[in-house]
């Protein structure tokens, strides 16, 4: 008897045979290794260069720019080639400019990574656990039906109510809390378009539309970001005079509604959805609403948090005791009510976004590197006294065309606060008032349309994995464009008209 018999007799399986399966080769990214070494080496070509020429002022000021300045604009171009290109994951590329900061001595570690914790950070935090309390007690479903009730079955028309609901809110919230609200509405319509998770036109559109109108709408009050009482503040340091509430909202209303309705129109050409209808979308969304049931207890307990935070950040700009708590600590409050009565849990937790939290500690991380180190201040001068001897609309949409580009890489509020002071002494040679520089300025800081950490919307919306960074890129570089020509039209004709002076008599 064989072995193998008696194997089999005795009741024991044959040993299986060896299956030979051909491994695929996975193919060797080429283009990621080049551009991690671009950012590489764009990194150490400049911060091993020479000394660079110190930026001199009009008034004959000269600004120094140190080793650490040299070495945090280098940071600045090797993290914006990682980004764009997103040769690691976004999270991962902000971790490394903390780190090279503490190793090639450009910050020190503990304030290179303090800012991973700043404020602002924990704010966007905080906006995302009021993003999940909403998801988590079906009260963004609600919403989505509701709006596509009103909006119909027509993606174009579908797309505009997104638009106009997101720049809507911004109006009374910050831009971040607004995206945040409105990004999970936005989830629920996407799943009824019938795509799944799958990249598609409309999807590219909804999300990035979010991103872009809640830049748009926050310009037009005081209640949508800091960058405009911060930007009033400097403004009044210079000129000894006040900001009106209603003042700014009456000249930037008009810029922020045709940007708007502008990004409506260019998503409907360059991202038009591949659906013109959903059809049956009306009795679909009517048999779900039904579904739902009444409003629970934990949707109204919400619902009422949530509406009292911003209530309280809304009277902050009217009442004189509130000024003094900062923002992140009043949303954050939401978050511990949330999780002391158990609306939300630690499987909620475990959900948050961290790649997104983390991109945004990276972001603070080296918008506070460029501006301690000096560097911020002398690309500023640099770039402003290129233009000191132009046409006095050269100059203004110059400072403009700046704070956007900066705005993109660093906090919109540091950006306004590095060319500020720099354009008001600049604009006096130039004839140029204070109010036109002020103005535009707000405008391009309150749209960084081109990289992800430009502004938490932005970041927000990328968590829908419904386009790349480099899509995001391309988009946002042709709305930057027309937003700039907007802006020139505007500082021409009716910013005038509605009696905003433009030349010093």
């Amino acid at each position: 008897m064989t072995e193998k018999d008696i194997k089999t007799t005795q009741g024991l399986p044959e040993p299986p045979q060896e299956i030979l399966v051909a491994t695929p080769k996975i193919p060797f990214d080429w283009k990621r290794v080049l551009f991690i070494l671009l950012g590489l080496g764009l990194f150490f070509w400049i911060y091993y260069m020479p000394d660079w020429n110190d930026a001199v002022d009009p008034a004959g000021k000269a600004f120094k720019l140190s080793q650490q300045g040299k070495g945090a604009i280098a940071l600045f171009l090797l993290a914006g080639v990682w980004w764009v290109f997103e040769v690691l994951p976004i999270g991962v590329t902000a971790i490394a400019i903390g780190v090279f900061q503490a190793l090639f001595n450009i910050r020190s570690a503990k304030d290179a990574f303090k800012d991973f914790m700043d404020p602002s950070v924990m704010f966007i935090f905080g906006s995302v656990v009021v993003g999940l309390a909403f998801s988590t007690t079906g009260l963004t479903k609600r919403l989505a039906y509701k709006m596509l009730a009103i909006v119909g079955e027509k993606t174009s028309m579908i797309l505009l109510g997104a638009l106009v609901v997101t720049a809507g809110l911004a109006h009374l919230m910050a831009h971040t809390a607004a995206a945040a609200t409105v990004f999970p509405i936005l989830l629920a319509i996407y799943a009824l378009y019938g795509e799944g998770d799958k990249q598609s036109n409309f999807g590219k559109a909804l999300f990035i539309g979010m991103a872009y109108a809640a830049g748009a709408g926050s310009i037009i009050t005081f209640l949508g970001s800091a960058r405009a009482a911060a930007g009033a503040g400097m403004f009044k340091e210079f000129t000894g005079r006040d900001i009106g509430f209603f003042e700014l909202t009456s000249y930037l209303f008009i810029i922020g509604w045709l940007m708007v309705f502008l990004i409506w129109v260019y998503l409907m050409i360059f991202l038009k959805p591949e659906k013109k209808i959903i059809p049956g979308l009306k009795e679909k969304v009517k048999k779900l609403s039904k579904e739902l049931g009444p409003m629970s207890r934990n949707e109204k307990f919400v619902i009422i948090t949530v509406l009292s935070v911003v209530a309280i950040m809304s009277m902050q700009s009217f009442v004189p005791a509130l000024k003094s708590m900062d923002r992140a600590t009043l949303i954050l409050i939401s978050t511990l009510i949330f999780f002391i009565f158990k609306v939300l849990t630690v499987k909620e937790l475990e959900e948050i976004p961290w790649n997104i939290i983390l991109l945004f500690s990276g972001a603070m991380s080296i918008g506070f590197c460029l501006w301690q180190t000096g560097a911020a201040q002398w690309m500023a001068v640099n770039w402003l006294v290129m233009f000191q001897k132009a046409h006095w609309l050269v100059f203004v949409l110059s400072i403009a065309t700046f704070v956007l580009i900066m705005t993109n890489f660093i906090m919109n509020v540091a950006a306004i606060a590095i060319s500020l002071p720099v354009s008001l002494v600049i604009a006096k040679y130039l004839g140029v008032a204070p109010d036109v520089i002020f103005y535009a300025s707000l405008v391009t800081a309150g749209m960084p349309f081109v990289l992800l950490i430009g502004a938490a919307p932005n970041a927000i919306a990328y968590e829908s994995k419904q386009f790349t960074s480099g899509e995001f890129f391309r988009h946002g570089l042709l709305l930057s464009v027309a937003l700039i020509a907007i802006l020139g039209v505007a500082i021409t004709t009716f910013w005038p008209m509605l009696g905003m002076p433009t030349l010093i008599k």
